[in-house]
């Protein structure tokens, strides 16, 4: 591009014409739109070289501090297991406040939330151990 700009000059200049330096002045703007994509293209690259690096640098501190692996099955199951314990706080406060009323209705609600207590226990103990024991042959 740079040749055909010198040889495009110099026919310009040698004829003198109008048309000539319209010719200059296209084929000056090529190597100019070359010059202007390659730096663009160049400036890009970096950045998008520069960002994975940031990300790995940002995310070494918490990785260095100790990495969880948390599984989706054992997550759920911890927040049913928290539902039934906040099960149990409410019945136990049931039982106390009927414990004060000490109406007809009192030994009707308590007999209710013992049975509440009771089941929310045998639910949250199934889920604490497995549901089928393991079988089979160890092999070493």
């Amino acid at each position: 591009m740079v040749i055909v700009l010198l040889v495009a000059v110099v026919f310009a200049a040698n004829s003198n014409e109008i048309v000539g330096w319209f010719v200059v002045v296209i084929s000056a703007g090529w190597p100019l739109l070359a010059a202007f994509m390659m730096f663009g293209l160049k400036r890009g690259a970096e950045k998008i070289n520069n960002s994975p690096r940031e990300a790995t640098a940002a995310a070494t501190p918490r990785a260095q501090s100790g990495t969880v692996v948390v599984d989706e099955s054992t997550s759920q199951r911890d927040m049913k297991l928290d539902h039934s314990f906040k099960i149990v706080q409410v019945q136990a406060r049931v039982v106390s406040e009927q414990r004060e009323a000490k109406g007809p209705e009192s030994e009707a609600m308590i007999d209710r939330a013992l049975e509440t207590i009771q089941m929310t226990a045998a639910n949250a103990r199934d889920m604490i151990k497995p549901a089928t024991p393991m079988d089979g042959e160890i092999i070493d």
